[in-house]
């Protein structure tokens, strides 16, 4: 049967090359499942892969949407889907790939969030309210009722967030007290890399100079003299979020640095502990993935698990 394969982790531990690999090798197509990666005109802050690196292997879900738009987990999985559920049906193995975890859950999981009905009404009031006092109030009413769900889920992803409020309306308790029921889509494997934490960390940091290197600071600036505003959903990613602070207070550049790698260092922490209660999850040590017997990594860990 054929499965779709994820390659997920945290960040800078070589997914991109990785899934590059098994896409040359299992006639695969890469789906991103990076939150940053969707907006055009992010490059340097967001790694986002060049045409080199992608090596020809075709990319979906990378310069979608306009920096000055927002976009949510529900329009990811509405523009994502499809093409999964079309590589299947062609007989090519969608690679998964990415670091951001309720993007990857969204494709592989229906949820059903405890088998709780829809209430209409309920769904009605608050999609007006959205509309008349605007998003982040809708949010702020769910961050009374259920704070743990609030804080996981972003003001602009309305869909999700009217739903954790019918649920909680409904049944008198929070979305997060519940038992969500995760329905699989697909059979599907998933990967990642297995690094050292100080190893992990030196590549984060290497990789935050290397951004710096290439001109990070001066992305930022054309994307803010171009119209992009600091509130905008896209200026809140890691590294763009620090620069364009900076530049507003006149920060010293090695400063905005060091709290970039911080702040990515604890990113990668929260991914890690994310992606260790994934399913059909294989953690593959750094050594086997990093020298030249990448080949046969395929080929044992991955092939053998598509078949």
């Amino acid at each position: 049967m054929a499965k779709v394969l994820v390659i997920c982790g945290a960040t800078a531990s070589g997914k991109t090359s990785l899934s590059v690999a098994c896409a040359k090798n299992m006639n695969g197509e890469i789906i991103s499942a990076d939150s940053m990666l969707v907006y055009k005109g992010l490059n340097i802050g967001t790694a986002k892969p060049s045409m080199e690196e992608r090596d020809g292997v075709v990319h979906h879900m990378i310069d979608v949407i306009e920096p000055e738009k927002s976009f949510s987990v529900s329009d990811y999985e509405r523009m994502a889907l499809p093409i999964v559920e079309r590589l299947l049906m062609e007989g090519k193995t969608p690679i998964i790939c990415g670091g951001t975890g309720f993007y990857i859950n969204s494709l592989l999981y229906k949820s059903q969030f405890g088998n709780v009905g829809a209430n209409e009404e309920i769904r009605q009031k608050y999609e007006r309210m959205a509309e008349e006092y605007g998003k982040e109030y809708v949010h702020s009413i769910l961050a009374e009722k259920d704070p743990e769900s609030a804080e996981k889920l972003h003001y602009n992803d309305v869909k999700r967030v009217i739903r954790a409020l019918e649920i909680y309306d409904i049944t008198g308790k929070a979305k997060s007290q519940q038992q969500d029921a995760l329905i699989p889509r697909f059979d599907f494997t998933a990967v990642s890399i297995d690094f050292p934490r100080e190893t992990l960390y030196e590549r984060i940091n290497l990789r935050v100079d290397e951004m710096f290197r290439q001109g990070l600071i001066d992305e930022v600036k054309t994307l803010l003299a171009s119209g992009v505003t600091e509130e905008m959903q896209c200026m809140q990613g890691i590294g763009y979020k620090e620069v364009a602070e900076g530049l507003r207070l006149g920060f010293p550049e090695e400063e905005v640095k060091e709290l970039i790698k911080k702040n990515t260092r604890n990113y990668a922490k929260r991914q890690i502990t994310f992606f260790k209660r994934m399913q059909n999850h294989t953690i593959l040590p750094y050594e086997e993935v990093t020298g030249t017997n990448v080949q046969k990594l395929i080929e044992e860990w991955v092939l053998c698990q598509t078949k």
